[in-house]
């Protein structure tokens, strides 16, 4: 197949539209199921490189879920504690701790789940019966892996009414060195990012603390991965061998510090005893708990704990989660990685890692204020690596 007509470009009105290789060659996938369209291929192109450079850079299978060209997450196959397994909603998975790919699957969909509602699914490897299974009960809109195993490849086919987007990509292609985009008619040309990221990024360590458990190398390297496929600016927290809290696309580096920590505050009072045992009606779907639970850890615009509304998500009221709570529960968090896109050009951003149980951080370095960040880092103990390569991606 040289090239594949799409139904419309990001709009319904941006017609006609198409992917195709532009020196004539064979497109190096194959659509197995479903017709993905312009965003579908933009996800699934940009999420293949990220999981395909983790599975390099880490030896594990390596997992991501993207929305609007941009991770919500990426995790490597680490097994997940029970608690981790609730909060994921994978508690009732067989054979989960005997699939890495699974594993990873699990961290990436259960780390943001609202804003993986609806997303596109990359796996390093070939697609294993458990995490076909994982898949098609979450509202996704496909999925590019190098295989699938044939159970596999039915379960996925049975989703969505048979339309789910299933796409096979040639592990072995390899793009041309210059890549070109255009912008109101305007083309242009640059060089492909091929910068590699491992651990030879992270020597360069500038605090008066040195240590850089590997864990902490791992988990740096998932974030700066990640951040080399989201949209910039953008920082990104990780730990355990997963990414998270991801800020994309924010103009301020500041904002995207705070959005990220907002998140992985989310993801990590998800784990607290009083979330994972909220008193949820046995018939509240999914994506529905996802909401409540957001909003309960969150207080967004519905009060899920107040009269009137409690009724409609829990067989009791529960007591709300205050601030109190929260924060308590955030001091005992620690040993957190933190990367970054571009240099912290202020302080700020070291004061917010803090509160969300930083540790570990990575930036390119090369601010004017570079000392003063140094230093802020020096009084919390933390041990940050200059890496002196910036990942802008637009």
């Amino acid at each position: 197949m040289k090239e594949f007509e799409l139904k419309y470009g990001c709009n319904p009105n941006q017609k006609p539209s198409k992917i195709f290789m532009s020196n004539g060659a064979e497109l190096p996938i194959e659509i197995l199921c479903g017709r993905p369209g312009y965003i579908n291929f933009l996800d699934a192109f940009n999420s293949w490189q990220l999981v395909k450079e983790l599975k390099e850079a880490l030896g594990l299978p390596a997992v991501t879920s993207f929305k609007h060209v941009s991770p919500t997450s990426a995790a490597v196959g680490i097994p997940l504690s029970d608690s981790l397994k609730k909060a994921c909603f994978v508690d009732d998975i067989e054979g989960l701790d005997d699939s890495p790919l699974a594993c990873a699957y699990a961290r990436a969909r259960g780390t943001d789940r609202m804003c993986s509602f609806g997303d596109w699914v990359a796996l390093s490897d070939v697609c294993d019966v458990t995490t076909a299974l994982m898949i098609k009960r979450e509202v996704s809109d496909g999925i590019i892996a190098p295989g699938y195993e044939p159970e596999a490849l039915e379960i996925l086919k049975s989703k969505r009414k048979g339309n789910y987007n299933i796409v096979k990509i040639d592990p072995d292609y390899v793009p041309e060195a210059i890549e070109h985009k255009q912008v109101f008619g305007i083309t242009f040309e640059q060089g492909r990012n091929n910068f590699r990221i491992d651990a030879d990024l992270l020597k360069n360590i500038v605090t008066a603390n040195k240590d850089m458990p590997e864990s902490a190398v791992r988990d740096l390297i998932v974030a700066l991965i990640t951040l080399k496929y989201t949209q910039s600016n953008s920082v990104c927290y990780a730990v355990d061998g997963q990414a998270i809290g991801v800020g994309a696309g924010q103009q301020s580096r500041i904002h995207c510090t705070r959005l990220a920590g907002s998140k992985a505050d989310t993801w990590f009072l998800r784990q607290c005893d009083k979330v994972l045992n909220l008193p949820f009606k046995p018939e509240l779907g999914r994506p529905d708990r996802d909401n409540v639970i957001d909003g309960y850890i969150n207080q967004n615009e519905e009060d899920v704990c107040a009269d009137g509304n409690w009724q409609k998500y829990f067989t009791e009221q529960p007591a709300p989660f205050t601030a109190e709570e929260q924060k308590a529960y955030l001091a005992t968090i620690d040993g957190v990685a933190l990367g970054s896109d571009a240099f912290f050009p202020f302080s700020d951003n070291i004061e917010r890692a803090k509160r969300s149980g930083v540790k570990y951080i990575a930036e390119p370095g090369g601010s004017i204020r570079d000392d003063l960040v140094i230093e802020c880092c020096d009084k919390y103990g933390m041990a940050m690596a200059f890496t002196g390569m910036r990942l802008f991606h637009h």
